[in-house]
């Protein structure tokens, strides 16, 4: 009799393993039931710059920029935002870490949104529909720049951000997890600006720039930049040929990446101001709008020729100057909205 039991009990097990469970003989029936089992696998694209003409990766002085190449290339994120919208218009969020995991959703078709939360800088806009979510960056003012340039915003650089768009998944109910790769590309890009100095970089003790008619904007449903200009303040170092700074970026305003163009109307010029030993300021503009036409995502900007006489640098006579930070103009970075 008791073989006979045995038997059956084995036989019983067979059967709830290799088919499923029964509904009234399973104490744990919801774990082996078919429901909708989603696991996010996400690779990161790593990159700084995109060609467009310029071939940097190929064609890279290391000894000229003093770095390799991949050195520009930005970290991975550390945690991902993931948004999932459902065919009545509701959506939910949820937020996972950088190696993926189970992204919960209901049953039926759905359109997914992606990108990483680990960002300072960035305020994102419209997430209530994927096809018009954007992102742009804070608010940052500097008085000296704007009394001679203020026709556009000017802006916080933004942090390193990274994308990802399913435009239709069909979530179904399985058995076991359903693996969903994700590609995450970069929707920030990096710019090295080096500005040259041909006399006088021994007066100056310190550089802040600022990178003009640059997208103010980008949508996350393709990648593509808003038409408004934006100028990019940034903090720049002093360096044994000049001046020069890393300075990243949505890139050029009007971009679609389908087709590879911009607006035609498109204008960039840098600023380079600086603090000389004396105590004051000097100021210089260039127009690089020929030098971003390749370069609309990433990329390097070189102007030259700079020079500071020592007139410009001279000190009065009986004056002690001392300086000490940028005092009074010091920019000013605003409260996310």
């Amino acid at each position: 009799m008791k073989r006979i039991m045995m038997r059956g009990t084995l036989l019983l097990c067979g059967v709830l393993l290799s088919g499923g469970c029964r509904k009234d003989l399973c104490y744990d029936h919801d774990r082996h039931a078919p429901r909708v089992q989603v696991s996010l696998q996400p690779a990161w694209e790593c990159v700084w710059e995109y060609d467009h003409g310029m071939a940097w990766s190929e064609n890279w002085n290391a000894e000229r920029f003093s770095r390799e190449y991949e050195e520009l290339h930005p970290e991975q994120a550390t945690g991902i935002a993931a948004f999932v919208f459902n065919e009545d218009g509701s959506r939910t969020e949820y937020h996972l870490p950088d190696e993926g995991g189970l992204l919960p959703m209901s049953e039926g078709r759905k359109s997914l949104l992606f990108y990483n939360d680990d960002t300072s800088y960035i305020v994102f806009g419209n997430l209530d529909s994927w096809a018009s979510a954007t992102a742009t960056t804070r608010t940052r003012t500097r008085a000296t720049y704007t009394e001679l340039h203020g026709n556009e915003r000017t802006v916080n650089a933004p942090d390193v951000l990274y994308w990802a768009r399913v435009e239709q998944f069909d979530a179904v109910r399985t058995l076991g997890p359903v693996a969903l790769p994700v590609l995450f590309r970069p929707l920030v890009y990096t710019y090295l600006i080096r500005y040259e100095f041909d006399e006088g970089l021994e007066h100056v003790a310190q550089a802040r720039g600022a990178l003009a008619g640059m997208a103010g904007s980008v949508y996350l449903q393709d990648g593509s930049t808003g038409d408004e200009a934006a100028t990019v303040l940034y903090d720049c170092e002093i360096t044994d040929y000049g001046v020069e700074a890393l300075v990243t970026s949505f890139g050029v305003p009007g971009f679609s990446p389908d087709t590879r163009t911009t607006r035609a109307d498109n204008t960039h010029g840098v600023n380079l101001e600086v603090m000389l030993t004396n105590g004051n300021l000097k100021n210089f503009d260039f127009d690089v709008t020929d030098q971003m036409a390749q370069q609309p995502r990433g990329g390097v900007i070189t102007v030259s020729g700079l020079t500071v006489s020592r007139e410009e640098a001279a000190v009065e006579s009986g004056f002690d100057v001392v300086v000490d930070g940028w005092g009074e103009y010091e920019d000013i970075e605003m409260p996310l909205n």
